[in-house]
């Protein structure tokens, strides 16, 4: 038996889900949360094999509650339940220990196998998850880092806000995460990764975050830019 722990701020789909896998024979469902601070305790409580999580939640988010359940008990398995295939959304979700994403148009009979898949150990996405992420992988693989000009520093085209913004998208936040830590507005973020993509002659987040990670700005170091 696979005992399940269902998180999702809406009570419709909790109850329809709950309602839905306890008639399978092989699943009970053991809880259920209504955002993801919820989902914590009771993943702390009822200790679940398999949780699904949905994705934007009251509170605390799934992506970030993945995160710290996962840290505090590796053995549960997380599945991440949304209606958003948003490219921060999956890529976060998956980092932060999820093994699978899928989206809620999935039929119940696949989603109970998804939860048996996961369970034994594998892991799996909705078909047009995976193509992302695949294209993601690709994309990092083939694409090359520009090199510094000789005797310039790497970060010398950036100035400090710039810098704050980079460490941060190498952190793994969103822009809506960014917005909150430097209380700007979500226009202005965007309007500072678009520069800082010219400026270091970048194509898009996942570079910017190579490109922090490869200079040693996580670790710190490389803060040579303007004020």
């Amino acid at each position: 038996m696979v005992r399940v722990l269902l998180a999702d701020d809406q009570s419709l789909i909790l109850e329809s889900l709950e309602m839905m896998l306890n008639l399978k024979e092989d699943i009970q469902v053991v809880g259920t949360a209504h955002n993801g601070q919820e989902a914590i305790q009771l993943a702390d409580q009822l200790r679940p094999e398999v949780i699904l999580m949905d994705v934007r939640m009251p509170v605390l988010d799934g992506v970030a509650s993945t995160e710290i359940i996962r840290a505090r008990h590796p053995e549960i398995h997380i599945i991440v339940l949304s209606t958003f295939d948003d490219d921060e959304y999956v890529f976060r979700a998956l980092r932060n220990g999820a093994r699978g994403y899928l989206l809620k148009t999935i039929p119940i009979d696949e989603l109970a196998q998804a939860i048996r898949t996961v369970h034994s150990g594998g892991a799996l996405m909705n078909p047009e998850i995976a193509v992302k992420v695949f294209d993601h992988f690709a994309r990092a693989a083939v694409a090359p880092m520009p090199a510094p000009a000789p005797g310039r520093s790497p970060c010398a085209a950036l100035n400090r806000s710039d810098l704050r913004i980079v460490k941060l998208i190498a952190a793994g936040m969103s822009n809506r995460e960014i917005t909150a830590r430097l209380n700007l507005s979500e226009g202005t973020v965007r309007n500072y990764i678009s520069s800082i993509l010219v400026k270091l002659h970048l194509r898009d987040r996942t570079q910017i975050a190579l490109w922090a990670v490869q200079n040693g700005l996580l670790d710190g170091q490389g803060e040579g830019g303007q004020a």
